[in-house]
């Protein structure tokens, strides 16, 4: 690993994705849906509610899927598979914004706290299209670079975010 990357602080990056058929308050309700991340998130297997309701802050999730793995020997059994535990810490309907952090996780992060907004396109009209942006600050991950973190965190959104498109286009 970059040595460079164990001694910074704190992590932070935003990465973003546009969508051109999908308005703010068609991909909105799909992040209030805290506990049905799995729907749309690539390789995401399952995702349910382990404590609290559903969207409200507080609550808490389980995740579990084949991605984000540390490199290096890992002799845990089910190695491939990747789960977190996340917690809702607040969501503001009308500006269209939720923040979660990690838990427990067998990802290697040590604190992760993520914001996820959902943006008219530049100029405001919605009839444009929308604009998704997540953004995180964690604690360096061991076996991984920042890069790697940024390049998974991008790579999913834009794979969330055209599978929540084509859901949206589906049900039209």
């Amino acid at each position: 690993m970059d040595q460079k990357n164990l001694t910074q602080k704190k992590w932070e990056a935003k990465v973003s994705t546009r969508l051109e058929q999908a308005r703010p308050e068609q991909i909105w309700p799909l992040f209030e849906d805290f506990f049905g991340l799995q729907k749309y998130f690539p390789g995401l297997a399952t995702c349910h509610g382990i404590e609290g309701a559903n969207g409200q802050p507080g609550c808490i999730r389980y995740c579990s899927g084949f991605g984000l793995k540390p490199k290096g020997n890992n002799n845990e059994p089910n190695s491939n598979l990747r789960w977190s535990k996340e917690r809702l810490l607040d969501v503001d309907p009308i500006g269209k914004w939720l923040s979660y952090e990690v838990l427990d996780n067998n990802m290697g992060l040590k604190t992760y706290k993520s914001t996820i907004k959902v943006l008219p396109i530049d100029g405001g009209d919605d009839s444009n299209g929308c604009l998704i942006e997540w953004s995180f600050l964690a604690d360096p991950v061991e076996g991984f670079s920042y890069e790697d973190l940024v390049n998974y965190l991008d790579i999913s959104l834009q794979g969330m975010a055209q599978n929540m498109e084509k859901a949206i286009l589906e049900s039209c």
